[in-house]
């Protein structure tokens, strides 16, 4: 029907002024390569994140669905606390989401026959096909779970496997890379308990959702059936790279490897983050959509 990538992802904010993430009275530089480390990085990338209020920004995103990829190049707007998103891809699908607005469903305009704006689940079927990702991940919403960790699963070892493995560049910025190498990775037995969901499944192991939809066909906006047995995977990926960049701490590239090859990329470009966006922009009639 139409295909658009959420991120991170993005999802998932760049600031005007830098100080806004870091304690009151510290330097708005970054920290000279040789003194960051590991803890240092994770956490003010966690903070810059926990951080955000409003986010626009341009998602490149290649992701492995089946045996293929596919690509999606998306602007995105955000606002936090209450959540809202408004995407929009090269192929002019929109799609509007706002906490507490259209019951819960998210606006659709497809760009396609027979022209006409649909709501939607962003955790059902139909928006879920073909897509890592919910829109409501849109952003660092991904990576930022991955970071944190689950409450529901006591093996940690993944979330801090994540390493300072130097310096890069992304689109001519520099980054500090935050990596992962999990050579534990691998699918594993689970017998799905009662009224349990792909998304509760994926929590307990940290491995997202998709995979497990597409290696047991199951859906994710339904309970799998109890006692069903499952194969799912022990965490995020073999390999995960985070850049970040180094004056704002915020992913410009986040990149998970598997068992299989490229699982994932998604590159942030364009970032603009912690400056206002008009209330009218997280709107359905606002003058420049289509919805």
């Amino acid at each position: 029907m139409f295909s658009i990538s959420w991120l991170v992802v993005p999802v998932a904010s760049l600031l005007a002024a830098y100080s806004f993430f870091l304690p009151s009275g510290a330097p708005t530089a970054s920290l000279p390569p040789e003194s960051m480390t590991t803890e240092q990085l994770v956490s003010r990338l966690r903070l810059a994140i926990d951080n955000l209020k409003t986010l626009r920004c341009t998602v490149h995103a290649q992701e492995r669905l089946g045996a293929k990829y596919t690509q999606a190049n998306s602007t995105m707007k955000l606002g936090y606390a209450p959540l809202r998103i408004f995407l929009r891809n090269k192929k002019g699908v929109e799609v509007l989401w706002v906490t507490g607005q259209n019951d819960g469903d998210a606006w659709v305009y497809p760009n396609s026959f027979p022209y006409v704006t649909l709501s939607l689940d962003p955790n059902g079927t139909l928006m879920r096909r073909g897509q890592h990702h919910s829109v409501l991940d849109a952003g660092y919403g991904m990576i930022a779970d991955i970071l944190r960790g689950s409450a529901q699963r006591p093996d940690r070892s993944y979330e801090r496997s994540f390493r300072y493995a130097g310096d890069t560049t992304v689109a001519g910025r520099p980054c500090y890379q935050l990596r992962s190498d999990f050579p534990k990775f691998r699918y594993v037995t689970y017998t799905a308990g009662k009224g349990e969901t792909v998304t509760q499944v994926a929590d307990k192991f940290g491995c997202g959702e998709y995979r497990i939809m597409e290696r047991n066909g199951v859906a994710v906006d339904a309970p799998i059936p109890t006692g069903k047995v499952l194969q799912v995977p022990n965490s995020y990926g073999t390999r995960t790279l985070i850049c970040v960049d180094k004056k704002l701490f915020l992913p410009l590239l986040i990149r998970t490897e598997d068992d299989k090859s490229l699982f994932e990329e998604f590159k942030f470009l364009d970032l603009v983050a912690n400056q206002p966006i008009p209330a009218q922009e997280f709107t359905k009639a606002f003058k420049d959509y289509n919805l």
